[in-house]
């Protein structure tokens, strides 16, 4: 598989290379960095103050040169009534994104030894492997620990792994 990150407005690359590694070590893919893209003009919303997740998933489907493709940003996504979203994507789609924005708290669920670098980009390879997860098919896990477990919280986060639980596994392979 190969997996075409698309970095959306200016992100980081710390995190690009976050998504990377998180792609490449759980589903053992190519991973590329596609040149980065301008914010969607028709995602904002001024009322919320925040993006459309969609406009970033059709983004990445569009622009992507891979089977699958992934937008990150730094900027605060919604999706319908959800406050917010820090990731999303279409089961068995080819598009899908992760926000950055809300993963950077410094809340890391009671792990407190390590950095908080280490903890934003731990989250961040988690909600990459959970986003592209959906477009191969997978859905949310009932295994608190499996990364497709549903984590609306950072503290959810924090708590589950970066890798699938057997179930998952099995989908994929």
């Amino acid at each position: 598989m190969h997996v075409d990150i698309v970095p959306v407005g200016d992100v980081p690359a710390p995190i690009t290379r976050a998504a990377s590694a998180g792609l490449r070590s759980v589903y053992d893919c190519d991973a590329t960095l596609h040149d980065a893209r301008a914010l969607p003009d028709d995602a904002y919303d001024e009322g919320r103050g925040q993006y459309r997740a969609e406009a970033f998933i059709e983004l990445a489907g569009r622009v992507g040169a891979a089977e699958k493709n992934i937008a990150l940003t730094t900027q605060d996504l919604f999706y319908r009534r959800r406050n917010y979203v820090f990731g999303l994507a279409y089961l068995s789609g080819n598009g899908s994104v992760v926000s950055t924005y809300r993963l950077q708290t410094p809340a890391d669920g009671g792990r407190s030894e390590r950095t908080e670098d280490d903890v934003f980009n731990e989250r961040v390879r988690k909600e990459v492997v959970h986003e592209i997860g959906h477009t191969l098919g997978l859905e949310h896990c009932d295994d608190d620990q499996c990364v497709m477990n549903f984590s609306p919280t950072v503290r959810e986060v924090d708590v589950k792994r970066q890798r699938l639980c057997g179930d998952c596994q099995q989908v994929v392979d």
